[in-house]
């Protein structure tokens, strides 16, 4: 096998969950060239990465079909004889289905899996013996490798890890705490009292994009305290994953941040709303904590991928956890 194309499209976490897929094929396939193709904004996390050849951009922003037609004529001309969808979308369907590889591998989820060579059953529940979402993925090549696991992984470069270690001379934490989803996010206020909870001689690194810049600095404004940085927009998506390798702890919401930290392996903090860690996506770092709330709740989980608001207006999956939970994680 000679040339491979991965392709996920979907958020920046899911982008990472599929980074074992990258380990897996180049350590049973050393000498294949291996692409990967995902949605524009997010091929920063995959930068210079040793084990990648080319990294293919889908602008989704303006003229999606228009882009995804040329998309679809440029995978068609590297002649791949692997294309793996990890992706469960009609879109990505078109282009595997299109791509000419040899081999085309996909969920059975996919609307246009029937054309695939291979279809495999994604299956996502909150039974305790559910699989976790790298598992799941793996499944896809599992008949081309092993049914042994691998890792998510990132690699910033030099350059990243030489720029943050000015901010790694004192012992800190960091902070993650915007989310695509309202349900999946730690409420502003319950972060200003943690932080403000959390010792002077402690710095806080509050890490997230350019869109979340102005809620960092509320959260710092209002919690007082004085060693704590806006990252937000500061960093990019490798720089902050080194920053986290060596904190102390990551506060997360389940969201990219979570992923960013399970691969550098840093300790990490993920905190629960709206959702589980059972459907799969949670925290893989060797110290990993998750953070819910104590009370037994009907109505939680509320959604898979969290929701703009919370459907009982109550949102006590949130405001129930308690300070504690998180600043006894430092003592």
């Amino acid at each position: 096998m000679k040339k491979i194309l991965i392709i996920q499209t979907a958020s920046l976490g899911d982008v990472i969950l599929s980074t074992p897929l990258i380990e897996k094929l180049h350590h049973f396939y050393p000498n294949a060239h291996i692409d990967f193709l995902l949605k524009y904004g997010y091929e920063g996390i995959l930068l210079k990465h040793p084990k990648l050849r080319h990294v293919i951009v889908w602008d989704k922003t303006e003229k999606k079909y228009k882009h995804l037609k040329e998309l679809i004529k440029i995978v068609r001309n590297k002649k791949y004889d692997l294309v793996v969808n990890v992706q469960r979308f009609f879109s990505s369907g078109l282009i595997t289905t299109f791509s000419g590889a040899e081999m085309k591998v996909g969920f059975a989820k996919n609307p246009l899996s029937i054309f695939f060579t291979n279809r495999i059953v994604h299956t996502i529940n909150t039974s305790a013996n559910s699989p976790h979402e790298t598992e799941r993925n793996l499944k896809l090549i599992e008949h081309l490798t092993d049914s042994d696991s691998f890792s998510v992984k990132l690699y910033p470069s030099n350059q990243d890890m030489a720029l943050v270690s000015q901010y790694k001379t004192k012992k800190y934490i960091t902070i993650s705490p915007g989310s695509l989803w309202f349900t999946k996010q730690f409420p502003e206020q319950q972060w200003v009292e943690f932080l403000s909870l959390i010792e002077k001689d402690i710095t806080v690194y509050l890490l997230g994009s350019p869109k979340e810049r102005d809620l960092c600095e509320r959260i710092i404004d209002k919690s007082h305290h004085q060693l704590s940085l806006n990252m937000a927009g500061k960093l990019t998506f490798l720089q902050s994953s080194a920053l986290m390798r060596d904190a102390v702890m990551n506060y997360v919401n389940d969201s990219a941040p979570m992923h960013m930290a399970s691969a550098m392996n840093a300790q990490v903090a993920a905190i629960y709303c709206s959702t589980v860690p059972e459907y799969g996506f949670g925290p893989l770092s060797d110290n990993a904590h998750v953070i819910q709330t104590k009370e037994q709740l009907g109505c939680k989980p509320c959604g898979l991928h969290g929701l703009k608001e919370c459907p009982k207006e109550h949102f006590k999956c949130a405001i129930t956890i308690k300070n504690e939970q998180l600043i006894n994680l430092l003592n």
